[in-house]
Order: C-alpha cells, then structure tokens, then sequence
C-alpha cells in the first residue's frame, strides 16, 4: 500500500512523507525538508509519526524552502540524503558524515518495497529533480516546482494514480499583485513556477494515462487562492470541486491513499 502525506507546501517550506507498506514491512521517504527541525518534529508528531521513522530523505533542489534543515534532521537521525550532484554543489558541498546519496535523472532507487524515479524538470536551479514513487502496485508523482511541462514530464508521470501538483499561481493575480517586476518575470518564466491553467493541462493530459486524485501544492499565499486551484483542476478533470485536494503551508494536507 502506498499513502502519502503533505506536513506543509509552500513558500514558507515544502516536506512530504510517502509511505510504503508490504506484508510487515513499512518504509518512509521524506521529500524535501524544508520545515525548520523543531516544526519538522511537531507536524510528525500531528500525523502520528517520529523523526526516526523516516528511512530516506529526498532533495528536489537546492532552494531554502526545499532544503531547509535537511543535513541537521539526516545528522541527528542518521538518514541517508538523496540529492543530485548540481543540487550538492549548490549548497557548497557540506559533509553529510557518509550519509550522502547522489541521483540522477532516470536512474532508480530502491528503499525497501519503494521505488523512487527521479527525474529533470525545469527550473531555476542547479540540477532540480522531481520524483514518482511506486510500491509495485500504484505510483505517485511529486511534482512540485517547475516553470512550465515538457513531454519528457508528461511521459514520467504518466501512469500515476495520485499526483502532488505545483498550481502556484492565477496568472491574472499575479500580474496584479505589488512584486517587481523582475520576480512577476521570474515567477511566472520557463523556469519559475506553474499557473493553475498549466497545472490543470497537464492533469487533463494525464487524465487518459490513470490519474484518478490531484492535490494542489505549493499555492502562493499572495498570488493564488485554493478556490481557484480546485477550480481549474475540477474543469480540466471534469470533476467537482470538493474532489481535488489542497496542501497549504501550514497543515499541509492529509493521510492520502495514493
């Protein structure tokens, strides 16, 4: 069995927990680690879980929101850290005490009955990698920073039942909103981040493939609203509303059967 679980998404800091289960054996894979270590423990402690479950920890890429306290949490635990090698060095090399896992596009991991995909995506960073996870029966896809799709995406996640979405922002508040210029460009460019109308192509794209559950993430608090995220994805998967779920930076979302 495969759940999957949003501790917060956002700009205030991104983590996710994914959840496999064969027979007696369950592992943990924390997606990104972008809470600081005192709140990474309070929220999973809220969704039943210690630090020291977690049996990997997965690094999309290097920005602070993503990263956060990534080294401290695999330090204090002794959790092997995947990451790419341009993610590694964006972050100047710090030494993870042995712990360090270096992956790559394409090339699988295995974390007992859980296997991970990594794969590039376009964004403003060294070497960003998103990821699908699979327990041999269903597959996630954790998509949560990109500026825009590519095939290659679309082909990589084709097949997964769940997906953990970047809506982050309505195209029309953004370019209302009060930031310059140079970051409305940024956001909103190749390499920024996806809109709820691109977001909501590729779930209709992905629709015919077996995508059966969206859950919004990573919603700009100042240029989105979750009204308007389930709205462009309940019309693009030609479902209500209340069928699309929402991960917010605070609570992020809840236990989700993938």
């Amino acid at each position: 069995m495969l759940r999957f679980k949003s501790l917060g998404s956002g700009s205030s800091g991104n983590a996710t927990v994914v959840q496999a289960r064969c027979g007696a054996q369950m592992v943990h894979l924390l997606v990104d680690c972008g809470l600081g270590l005192r709140e990474l423990d309070k929220r999973l402690a809220a969704a039943g879980m210690l630090a020291e479950q977690i049996d990997a920890i997965f690094i999309t890429h290097e920005h602070g929101d993503h990263i956060g306290s990534a080294r401290q949490l695999a330090l204090r635990e002794r959790i092997p850290v995947w990451m790419s090698a341009g993610t590694y060095a964006a972050i100047d090399r710090p030494d993870f005490h042995g712990l360090l896992r270096i992956a790559g596009d394409g090339e699988p991991i295995e974390i007992g009955p859980l296997q991970v995909l990594p794969f590039t995506v376009p964004h403003d960073a060294r070497e960003p990698l998103q990821l699908t996870c699979s327990d041999g029966a269903t597959r996630l896809g954790v998509l949560t920073d990109l500026g825009h799709t590519t095939p290659y995406v679309q082909e990589r996640l084709a097949g997964c039942a769940s997906i953990l979405l970047e809506c982050n922002h309505d195209e029309a508040m953004l370019m209302a909103s009060a930031y310059p210029p140079f970051l409305k460009r940024r956001v909103g460019g190749a390499y920024g981040h996806l809109a709820n109308s691109a977001a909501a192509l590729l779930a209709r794209a992905l629709q015919p493939c077996g995508l059966k559950q969206v859950v919004a993430a990573h919603l700009s608090e100042q240029n989105n609203r979750p009204e308007l995220a389930r709205e462009a994805l309940a019309v693009a998967l030609s479902c209500g509303g209340d069928d699309i779920h929402v991960a917010d930076g605070a609570k992020g979302s809840g236990w989700l059967t993938a």
